[in-house]
């Protein structure tokens, strides 16, 4: 059912295109609210050839880095239908470039980091119209109350309002596109924006370069989500509405250039164009639409987090955490944590900056490092594709050129508010690249023996009576890639700590592979009637929800006759009452006094802290906790200690 409903999302159609403006556009729909606001606080002293300059670079900037770099490149890296900075991970992690990680988890972290302003900043902007109206307008509550409201709601769904999405953004952009065709009109040497001369001359003559860009860039914020949206809306309706929503944001940039040069005596550094341009009959309603479509860019941000963090678990680059699903529909997940941790700095950012000016000093710091990362997986990615290596330099070192300038630019908002962004990011991608090292430690020092020299014990045990059994079937989550391996704990467990005779055993193995939505298993005796291998191969955008799977998995056996689910014991057997199922799971318990190296421990002690942030394997793969028993070993590697202890004569 949710495969259906995600091929009626993609499939390309007038629904799909509505639909796909009310999922991608949100953020770079809202930009035309605070942008030119931005550019007339970057010079005080602005002249007409500064204003065209700069919308000339909003243009370019636009049709650069959006249509060309995103909507006709980027896209085309999808990893089954699914886009993204963590899909185009998966697409090149098996590259012999191990570092890449890295980038991917560099890119997710200040992706999420900037995105944390982006509700503030829509909000903060739409509601500071009000004081056209009314001067003494309460912004800061009022948008506090709006974010809150926002926030709470996620957990009940967002299905009902979700289905508005798409025309109500259909009559901003309308909108935008009206207002600004309005103020052309009316001077029309504003087309002149058009030629790249203008910006190229700006650039070259404004001796404050990094400010205009550190500007401009606000244009382009929201590129990154028509990558990472691809999966629910598809490439073609992407494609066809990006047409429409590129049209109506120039129209509306052009015509707050073209109000700003026919008013040049009444603008000031705490004007805002996006408001002025309108009738003031019309304000009002402005106001509203603006607002809807600031909740709407907020909406898009929260559930395009609550994806990035859910496929960074299934990459193991994040803790484990409770996953809801409010509703039916496909892609429309809660996560508690992630939901409370981005309304804090929402909250907390709103009231720190309290002006949408003081927010613009801050923002696109981060994305900046997002938009340089992807370029440099697109890079691995179109290399892998053997494509024409000249083609491949050419496109990648233009993008990386223009986006270093953007950096640069951007890092001049360092102190003037962009260090919160880089702080937040920076300690997501601690957290990220900790236990993403951590595991990696862990599974190394991990011993595997064949488990073929084991079948004839495990049958024994089986079948020993004076053994008290211990369950009917006995499950053992295993880290074994290879059908011909166990762990060595694993064994240890069954064999030596407390001898688990068990009807029947099972190595139940996860796979979590690079296709984003696969679902799979396949299922072998080991020993007739005593031992079985399931392998779950679970795709890095599905929930690892091991214990529906199994369960599935056991009636599908039972019906095709493979397996017997029917309990032993005499009394039940008769009555056809089903066996008991028990699970063991093996927790590694680090002690730093085990031989590790000096970078080993630091990764491993941060690993004891940070994981619990996180909730248990247990509660992580949907198990009964009255039938999971977690044992408790220690992470231990293969040393020779240079004191050995001697034994001494004994003295009478």
């Amino acid at each position: 059912m949710e495969a259906n409903k995600t091929e009626h999302l993609s499939k390309f159609g007038f629904w799909g295109v509505i639909v796909t403006l009310g999922i991608v556009y949100g953020d770079i729909g809202t930009s035309p609210l605070y942008v030119m606001k931005a550019i007339i606080g970057a010079n005080a002293h602005f002249d007409a050839d500064y204003i065209i300059g700069a919308v000339s670079c909003i243009i370019w900037t636009i049709t650069l880095q959006t249509t060309v770099k995103y909507v006709l490149i980027t896209l085309r890296a999808d990893n089954k239908g699914e886009g993204g900075i963590l899909a185009l991970y998966a697409l090149v992690r098996k590259s012999k470039k191990k570092w890449l990680y890295v980038i991917a988890i560099i890119g997710a972290s200040t992706l999420i980091a900037d995105g944390i302003i982006t509700p503030s900043i829509t909000v903060v902007s739409a509601i500071e119209g009000l004081r056209g109206i009314n001067p003494s307008t309460p912004v800061v509550p009022i948008s506090i109350l709006i974010i809150s409201a926002l926030f709470i709601i996620q957990q009940f769904g967002t299905k009902v309002i979700g289905k508005s999405f798409g025309p109500m953004m259909v009559i901003w952009f309308s909108m935008l596109g009206i207002l600004g065709l309005r103020q052309i009109v009316e001077f029309t040497p504003i087309l002149k924006a058009f030629n790249p001369y203008y910006a190229i001359h700006l650039l070259i003559n404004f001796p404050n370069w990094f400010l205009i860009m550190g500007a401009v860039f606000l244009c382009t914020t929201g590129a990154e989500a028509l990558y990472s949206d691809l999966g629910h809306c598809g490439i073609k309706n992407i494609r066809v509405s990006w047409i429409f929503v590129k049209s109506t944001l120039l129209l509306n940039y052009l015509g707050q250039g073209a109000w700003i040069l026919t008013h040049m005596n009444q603008v000031n550094e705490t004007t805002n164009p996006f408001y002025t341009i309108m009738p003031e009959s019309f304000l009002i309603f402005g106001v509203i639409m603006a607002t809807v479509a600031a909740i709407i860019a907020s909406q898009a941000l929260i559930s395009g987090s609550f994806s990035i963090f859910s496929e960074g678990m299934s990459l193991n680059f994040w803790p484990r955490q409770r996953i809801k699903y409010p509703t039916e529909v496909k892609g429309q997940l809660y996560i508690p944590f992630v939901n409370w941790f981005l309304y804090t700095f929402c909250v907390l950012t709103v009231l720190f900056f309290q002006t949408s000016s003081a927010m613009e000093a801050a923002y696109g710091l981060s994305i900046t490092i997002t938009m340089l990362m992807t370029t440099m997986l697109l890079a691995s990615y179109l290399k892998s594709k053997k494509l024409n290596m000249t083609f491949v330099v050419a496109i990648v070192g233009f993008f990386l050129s223009l986006e270093f300038s953007f950096l640069i630019a951007n890092m001049f908002k360092f102190m003037h508010g962009g260090w919160v962004t880089i702080l937040i990011a920076g300690t997501i991608f601690t957290v990220m690249l900790v236990w993403y090292n951590a595991r990696i430690i862990k599974n190394k020092h991990l011993q595997f023996l064949k488990i073929e020299s084991f079948f004839k014990i495990l049958s024994d045990i089986r079948d020993d009576n004076t053994i008290p059994k211990y369950s009917t079937n006995l499950v053992y989550l295993s880290k074994a890639d290879m059908k011909t391996d166990i762990e060595g704990k694993i064994i240890y467990s069954i064999i030596n700590k407390q001898p688990k005779r068990a009807d029947n055993y099972w190595i139940l193995h996860i796979d979590n592979v690079d296709d984003p939505t696969t679902l799979e298993y396949t299922f072998e005796k080991l020993i007739p009637d005593t031992l079985y291998r399931i392998n779950i191969k679970i795709g890095f955008q599905v929930q690892p929800l091991i214990n529906l799977y199994f369960r599935q998995i056991i009636d599908e056996l039972v019906a095709n006759k493979e397996f017997d689910l029917v309990s032993n014991y005499p009394a039940l057997k008769k009555h056809h009452i089903p066996g008991d199922f028990r699970f063991v799971i093996i927790h590694r318990v680090y002690n730093q006094n085990m031989g590790f190296k000096l970078k080993e421990r630091l990764t491993m002690n941060f690993y004891n802290i940070i994981k619990h942030l996180g909730i248990t394997d247990t509660r992580a793969y949907g198990l009964d906790t009255s039938n999971v028993n977690i044992e408790s070993v220690p992470l231990v590697i293969k040393t020779e200690h240079k004191n050995k202890i001697k034994r001494a004569e004994l003295v009478l």
